[in-house]
């Protein structure tokens, strides 16, 4: 079976009403539209909720004229310079207003690239808008802060059974198109696992759907992270196995990483350690967005926390 195009880039949803998003949420977004004007916009939240997906439904319903950089890949300063100013500096066809979308704009350089970001919205405000997407809004520099206005992708929990189900039934329908047995249960484990993020469990499908059918193996090749060997590792402070134990995990999302070892580590920290643990585990996370090896600064992190903080056995 021969699957060159990504799902999530075939069934991206082309319209705002066919995002998966709570309705207060979708709401802002069809009264920007329905305004026919975008303002320079922050958009805040985790991996694969629909933030660019939303931002480039907008545009498309505003049959605007836009571009999408991406931060984490092109975030230097030559390439604001250069395709932006060049885009942002002229006029479109129709006389509109163009945009332009930043996405992962946390990864862009905050000493260069954000600083002159700043003063291009304000030399091309008559022509050209903005719209940054991000995971860590801390990570976008204040001034950009009150030059756009910030949403937060947030999901209350009151909302988080309709939304799931809405993607289950999306789910169940791209596999339909794509002539994939499923079986139900199986899929709504893997949305209740990765929730919210939909381009993660879209990507899972689609990687394990070679063999024409999604089954409970999906389910054993996304496991929770164990960290029943960390915590033996730390405790003996055992350099060699906690280095082990990187090495085998650093298949998963390196935010996983750190969320788990946030919720479920911090149970095998003895009380008087917990500050410093917190504290070195905001400062590893905040590194990890801009380091070359994830390996060397999570074993960086391990180490310290071994050196300074007590370990123990639940």
């Amino acid at each position: 079976m021969l699957q060159d195009i990504l799902w999530v880039e075939k069934y991206r949803p082309k319209k705002i009403d066919d995002v998966i998003l709570p309705k207060d949420l979708k709401e802002t977004f069809i009264k920007f539209v329905e305004q026919k004007e975008i303002p320079n916009l922050i958009l805040s939240g985790g991996s694969g909720v629909g933030k660019t997906t939303i931002a480039r439904a907008m545009l498309e319903e505003l049959n605007a004229n836009y571009i999408v950089i991406n931060g984490s890949l092109h975030g230097n300063i030559d390439t604001l310079r250069n395709d932006i100013q060049n885009f942002a500096s002229t006029m479109s066809f129709t006389g509109d207003r163009k945009y332009v979308i930043l996405d992962e704009g946390d990864y862009l350089n905050a000493q260069s690239t954000q600083p002159a970001l700043r003063n291009f919205m304000e030399e091309f405000s008559s022509n050209c808008g903005f719209i940054i997407t991000c995971n860590f809004l801390n990570r976008i520099i204040k001034p950009l802060h009150s030059r756009c206005s910030v949403i937060n992708f947030t999901i209350q929990s009151k909302q988080k059974a309709k939304l799931a189900l809405n993607f289950l039934n999306r789910l169940k329908n791209i596999l339909s198109s794509e002539n994939i047995s499923y079986n139900e249960k199986v899929l709504a484990q893997l949305i209740m696992k990765f929730f919210p993020d939909w381009r993660r469990v879209l990507n899972e499908c689609q990687r394990h759907s070679y063999s024409g059918s999604i089954t409970d193996e999906i389910l054993n090749n996304v496991k929770d992270i164990s960290l029943d060997s960390l915590v033996k590792a730390m405790k003996e402070k055992n350099f060699s196995s906690m280095r082990k134990w990187v090495s085998e995990n650093l298949d998963n999302d390196v935010n996983e990483i750190f969320k788990n070892l946030y919720e479920k580590f911090i149970k095998n920290i003895k009380p008087n350690s917990v500050p410093q643990f917190i504290l070195h585990l905001a400062k590893y996370q905040y590194q990890s967005a801009f380091v070359a090896d994830q390996e060397v600064n999570i074993v960086a992190l391990l180490t310290e926390v071994m050196a300074d903080c007590e370990v123990i056995n639940e």
